[in-house]
């Protein structure tokens, strides 16, 4: 497989990105290639400091004059800066643009960026209205999908309902669930409750044959097992994916602190076991969340990734292309009676 890598993107960039990399030459086949996109002399200069990785044949450098920061406009930027690592990572990424294709593309970098130069030069997938990010989160009960976590702030009702049918299919395909329940998040389980377009999506969902549908869910149900997927939109999603994140930090950090106060011995004896406890609900050890619906294999990674991050993205997506996600997502979406999508929307 070829992967495209933005470089110069998050906050840890580029040496993060680049010293991620290296370590996941020890992941890859003879056949990999990996394609960092960046400022040459600098990704250079890590490589020699390094010490690995330079040299071997399955690690090449693209140059990019320009880098879209954190805080820019999205749409702006991605038209701004043509020759920025991000974008060259998009183009990379097109059959359309390029002539030799990556498989899969990565970054850390803007998020709105990413999901915009995407959608402009990788276009959708065949029957897809519009990407949604899909992050896989860990709970006691086991993984649950929540999409969307920040693609598409406002959305329509056929997004959200498509990123039911694309994040049900992902999570058979990726997590190994035969039978995923398909939620929306709600201010209550009762039908009544919700806006008109959490209503619209409900009905959409109910009548999509094959779809294990379940209704509304409420936020304190999301790590209880109340179901595989989740559907919200993307202001919604990421939120919450920000406030679980600083949760179990926040969480850990108190409980690990309470018991060396109370008795450091049992600390000690208690710190292997809580740091693996943080280890399973650690973002860093599940790498970056697809963009669903875009043509082609595009992950996007947290902005504060650390090279862990880079390494174990770069395997979960060779899993996604391996798994044919994409192709059982047309599949999937080519089942959808689009007149009732369709007149749900003007509805709205």
């Amino acid at each position: 497989m070829r992967l495209a890598i933005d470089a110069m993107g998050g906050d840890n960039a580029p040496d993060a990105i680049v010293r991620g990399c290296v370590d996941a030459l020890e992941d890859l086949a003879t056949d990999d290639e990996l394609v960092l996109i960046g400022d040459e002399p600098t990704i250079r200069d890590i490589l020699r400091e390094r010490g690995e990785g330079g040299d071997d044949p399955r690690l090449s450098i693209e140059h990019a004059s320009e880098c879209i920061e954190m805080h820019e406009s999205p749409v702006e930027a991605v038209r701004a800066k043509p020759d920025s690592s991000l974008v060259r990572m998009a183009l990379m990424g097109s059959a359309r643009k390029c002539a030799d294709p990556a498989d899969i593309v990565i970054s850390a970098g803007n998020t709105g960026a990413c999901v915009s130069a995407a959608t402009m030069y990788m276009k959708r997938l065949p029957g897809a209205h519009r990407p949604g990010i899909a992050c896989t989160l860990p709970s006691f009960h086991g993984p649950v999908v929540v999409c969307d976590v920040g693609a598409n702030p406002e959305p329509r009702s056929s997004h959200l309902a498509q990123y039911g049918l694309m994040a049900e299919v992902y999570a058979r395909k990726i997590l190994g669930v035969s039978v995923p329940r398909v939620a929306q998040i709600n201010i209550g389980a009762e039908d009544s409750k919700g806006t008109g377009i959490v209503k619209q999506v409900r009905e959409m969902l109910e009548t999509t044959s094959g779809l294990n549908y379940i209704g509304y869910i409420e936020g304190r149900d999301l790590f209880e097992g109340g179901a595989d997927v989740v559907v919200t939109d993307g202001f919604v999603g990421n939120t919450m994916l920000k406030l679980a994140e600083g949760l179990a930090k926040s969480l850990f950090s108190a409980i690990a602190h309470e018991i060396m106060m109370t008795n450091a011995e049992l600390g000690l004896q208690l710190e292997p076991i809580i740091k693996q406890l943080f280890k399973r609900n650690d973002y860093h050890e599940y790498g970056g969340a697809p963009l669903l619906g875009v043509n082609g294999v595009c992950m996007i990674c947290h902005g504060s990734s650390e090279a862990r991050t880079i390494r174990n993205t770069i395997r979960s997506a060779r899993e996604y292309v391996s798994a044919g996600v994409n192709e059982a997502i047309v599949e999937r979406l080519a089942e959808l009676d689009e007149s009732v999508i369709e007149g749900q929307d003007q509805a709205a």
